[in-house]
């Protein structure tokens, strides 16, 4: 793989390496900037040798789904729905540091049962800088990473969705699945990733553009958000969006402890890496 940064979107290098794989592909398609722009441009360099998957449960916001159905339908994809079945993985829902390698296991072992393909994801340059288990999935399972071979960070794949006709998807910020925000070791369940994504989104309306997360501790309930959203909201809004927040977790979590925190990325990993 290359690990070097590229000028520009990289379609001439993408187009290679999308061509040089034999065979039908399968890619892998959770909804944000990245996969969707990997499967439009294989769809259009490819459309009959590529289908797409996008996995359903209830750590994938409802609107993800819905844009890629929608974009399925604009677009002409070959598109299938699957349940990975993670919720059924008590190596997923004990939410160890490395939760995300059994998150994608379940995936990638889901796509393998459907189909033949040669399984792509969206993984680019920007991602080999953090910690993410979900790349030795990938590698036990031979997915490959267009993205990766081709040396395309972060923001070429902007670029390349707004060459692509993408419009607000290529500004889409970035949108972990609803489960990173409960701080590791803190077991998994289905009626708190709703409240925490109920949370966000009620945020989320009269902040559009902000990076708004919530994330649940073992006692208490923190909203971390960037710089400027936060600043609007402590001291003028935060009654509010603490009592809507109350609401939301009723009977669900104490937020009690709720508190208001500067964004930090990956901030529920607490623990040491295995």
């Amino acid at each position: 793989m290359q690990t070097h940064q590229a000028a520009g979107s990289g379609q001439p290098r993408l187009a290679a390496v999308l061509s040089n794989i034999v065979g039908p592909l399968a890619v892998a398609v959770s909804g944000g900037v990245d996969s969707v722009t990997l499967a439009t441009f294989a769809h259009r360099c490819a459309a009959g040798r590529v289908e797409m998957f996008h996995a359903i449960s209830p750590a994938v916001p409802e609107e993800a789904t819905d844009r890629i159905e929608q974009l399925a339908r604009d677009q002409g994809w070959r598109l299938r729905i699957v349940s990975a079945g993670e919720f059924t993985d008590e190596n997923y829902m004990s939410n160890p540091v490395d939760r995300c390698f059994f998150c994608k296991t379940n995936l990638y072992a889901c796509i393998a049962r459907h189909c033949d393909a040669q399984i792509l994801s969206g993984a680019n340059l920007d991602d080999l800088r953090e910690y993410r288990p979900g790349l030795e999935a990938a590698k036990r399972h031979s997915v490959r990473h267009p993205y990766l071979e081709a040396g395309i960070d972060k923001g070429a794949v902007r670029l390349l969705a707004r060459e692509l006709g993408l419009g607000a998807i290529s500004e889409l910020p970035a949108a972990p699945c609803l489960s990173s925000r409960v701080e590791t070791g803190i077991r998994i369940r289905p009626e708190v990733l709703k409240a925490i994504h109920a949370v966000e989104r009620s945020i989320a309306r009269d902040f559009p553009t902000g990076i708004i997360r919530c994330r649940v501790r073992a006692e208490r309930v923190v909203i971390e958000l960037d710089p400027e959203t936060l600043a609007a909201i402590v001291g003028k809004h935060e009654d509010a969006v603490r009592a809507e927040a109350d609401r939301i977790f009723a009977g669900i979590a104490s937020t009690l402890e709720l508190s208001f925190e500067p964004y930090r990325n990956g901030s529920a990993f607490v623990h040491s890496r295995p």
